[in-house]
């Protein structure tokens, strides 16, 4: 062992053998965490295309595409091998020899070579034409295409998954201020109620209808915050969230809610934009790749070679590397298929089959776009005429229960009246909120059909 090394100490040694150990571990991505302060939609869909485990699994796929298509290209490179071989002749190979001085005289007998033998030598080999490693060149692009195609599909469904589990929560959030304040209401009412009711105002009906009234309300805030926390947990899973992360919490604002509904609804139908289309093309285009490779395949492979070896021989073991004889060689090799069993041909039609059901596929992809796109708009109109609608009955409501709650005041209406009332004017509150969550569901299906929902951000 050299001074360094034996300076370095068998413990150093062990440290460098570990160290890629090492630095991988201290690499590895930590857990993500979530911010602590309210996170809008743009922030809740960064961290998802970041830590969505789907997403980074894609990533990963392209890295190792990556390596694959670096794999195939390295046949490109000089190929360079080592090698050694050693051999102990217990009984040396023999040669029958005629004597030529006396040709009437028995051959002679004798044995050849030595008892130890060894070879140490490297080959080089380089490819200069060969339809394999052409067929890996040619096909890169297309390869790093679909992996990065892939990624932006798992992209596309997070980013709508994410937004409708955003919006559904906002909307489950505003549900539950609308019965904060139905419940308040009733409350203030069942107050009155009992008061008028003591004072000998009023019978016992109103005030128990009252009570029911409450509880009804009550009960319906309780079962809508415990849908709320289902509902947080399915955001975290879609966000990617690790289960001991912080809580999430939202900021929204409502009016732009509101102006997010709009959509232009005269926007053309365009396939290319869509991931699904992009993902055939690139598979046609790595499948004309196969046919040129098949259709070439009666092209013949060419190499280069070189080789160098030394030959050790000897009778005594411990003389054998002492001297050395040594070879070399250096030349062409070419290959040509000449009759392959009609399997060439075999190939080249099945990748032309191929390449024709693909492009049934894309007309098939084409029509169940169309038809997605269609139903999406339909239901975008749909959906935006009901909330139309809806928000014109949540007005209406709401002033029917301020007169009717006035009338009773006044000795007009019964209370039967006013809890009528009351309940249309939350049952319409909790309508328009389901409405606007149905639409704004229904343009990110919208987009989706259209090929227009971002993945950046």
């Amino acid at each position: 062992m050299n001074q360094p090394l034996r300076a370095f100490g068998l413990p150093g040694l062990l440290l460098l053998l570990l160290l890629p150990l090492l630095s991988r571990a201290q690499v590895a991505a930590p857990a993500p965490t979530l911010p602590e302060q309210p996170l809008s939609l743009t922030e809740c869909l960064q961290y998802a295309l970041q830590n969505q485990p789907l997403v980074r699994q894609a990533r990963l796929d392209e890295a190792i595409g990556e390596r694959q298509i670096r794999v195939g290209l390295s046949a490109w490179l000089p190929q360079i091998q080592g090698q050694g071989t050693y051999t102990r002749n217990f009984q040396l190979p023999v040669a029958v020899l005629p004597n030529f001085t006396d040709p009437s005289a028995p051959a002679q007998i004798r044995r050849i070579g030595l008892q130890n033998t060894s070879n140490l030598g490297l080959q080089g080999n380089q490819v200069l034409y060969n339809a394999d490693v052409l067929l890996a060149a040619r096909s890169a692009r297309y390869v790093r295409q679909q992996n990065g195609q892939n990624t932006v599909s798992f992209q596309i469904d997070v980013v709508r998954d994410v937004s409708k589990a955003f919006y559904d929560i906002l909307l489950t959030n505003e549900q539950l201020r609308v019965l904060d304040e139905a419940i308040r209401r009733q409350q203030k009412q069942l107050k009155d109620a009992r008061a008028q009711y003591e004072v000998g105002l009023k019978d016992k009906i109103d005030y128990k209808r009252a009570e029911i009234a409450v509880k009804n309300a009550v009960t319906d805030r309780k079962a809508t915050a415990e849908n709320l926390k289902g509902k947080y947990a399915v955001l975290r899973q879609l966000m990617g969230a690790p289960p001991e992360a912080a809580p999430v919490t939202l900021a929204y604002d409502t009016l732009q809610l509101a102006r997010e509904t709009l959509l232009d609804t005269l926007e053309p139908l365009a396939f290319e934009r869509r991931i699904e289309v992009q993902q055939l093309l690139t598979q046609q285009q790595l499948q004309r790749l196969d046919i040129d490779y098949y259709r070439l395949g009666f092209l013949p492979s060419l190499s280069a070679f070189g080789n160098y070896t030394k030959v050790y021989q000897n009778n005594e073991f411990s003389e054998l590397y002492k001297q050395a004889f040594p070879t070399s060689q250096a030349g062409l090799q070419l290959g040509v298929p000449i009759f392959t069993g009609t399997r060439r041909l075999q190939n080249l039609k099945i990748a032309e089959l191929r390449q024709d059901r693909l492009s049934l596929q894309v007309l098939d992809t084409k029509n169940q776009i169309s038809t997605e796109y269609e139903q999406a708009l339909a239901r975008y109109k749909g959906n935006f005429l009901d909330l139309q609608a809806q928000a014109q009955n949540r007005d209406d409501a709401r002033e029917i229960y301020k007169i009717i709650k006035l009338q009773y005041d006044e000795g007009i209406k019964t209370y039967l009246e006013v809890i009528v009332a009351e309940n249309d004017l939350r049952a319409a509150q909790l309508n328009y909120y389901n409405a606007l969550y149905a639409v704004l569901a229904a343009k990110l299906d919208v987009q989706r059909a259209l090929g227009t929902l971002p993945v950046t951000y």
